[in-house]
């Protein structure tokens, strides 16, 4: 799995390729998506929270593009970011962090989006502070489908399952470093995340387990590995 000499983490997903884009409707349990195994962002950050929402994730390819799509078992659910690149974290919020090749020195995105569907994404070029924030008119080039409205306000206290989708040209993160092309037996570098900063609930969760001794997903060297079928 690992190049020679590098170390990958133990988080594996396999990403399956199809043969044509999910139409808009697709829901989780509908083709194409009913036929791709979700991957589990059960590990936490900082204290164990008292709300653990179950959070899923299931991801696909085809040549140009990747797809996404998030589901959440949730409660204490909120959505006030009124923009893209408002700080979505602070709603309920699900987060791709990934390096389009195996090398995180080349550099990371950020992609976040809460559960109505407005997002902020930005790139890394290094391992530090540094960023930049896409324009956007990168970031129209998303489609996305979300099962809530754009504001949730007040809090949804309540049970309430919700789920965001989204397809990303890869031509798009060749603007900003280095891009190798999913195809099979590549691999990418990734976690995903899922976040509730400013809820009456806060929490902080992973896919791949980050060891830290506070919350922090902008931890490229705790990526796991995304393998294109």
């Amino acid at each position: 799995m690992a190049e020679e000499g590098r170390k990958f983490s133990d988080m594996i997903a396999r990403v399956k390729r199809l043969v044509c884009p999910p139409p808009e409707d697709a829901g989780w349990n509908k083709p194409p998506w009913q036929g791709i195994s979700p991957e589990l962002i059960g590990n936490f950050m900082g204290e164990k929270p008292d709300h653990f929402p179950k959070t899923e994730v299931k991801i696909a390819y085809e040549d140009a593009v990747i797809h996404l799509m998030f589901r959440v078992e949730d409660r204490y659910v909120r959505a006030i970011a009124a923009g893209h690149q408002e700080s979505v974290c602070g709603d309920s919020c699900v987060e791709f962090f990934f390096t389009p090749g195996s090398d995180v020195s080349r550099g990371y995105f950020n992609l976040e989006m809460n559960c109505g569907g407005t997002m902020l994404f930005h790139f890394h070029p290094g391992t530090g502070k540094e960023r930049i924030e896409l324009p956007q008119s990168d970031c129209d080039k998303i489609k996305k489908t979300n099962s809530l409205p754009g504001t949730v306000d007040p809090e949804i206290q309540g049970s309430v399952t919700w789920s965001v989708a989204y397809s990303l040209p890869v031509a798009l993160l060749g603007r900003y470093c280095q891009v190798s092309p999913p195809k099979p037996h590549v691999l990418w570098r990734a976690n995903f995340y899922k976040c509730a900063d400013n809820t009456s609930h806060p929490h902080w969760l992973t896919w791949s387990p980050v060891d830290y001794p506070k919350p922090n997903f902008h931890l490229p060297q705790s990526f796991g590995v995304l393998e294109f079928e």
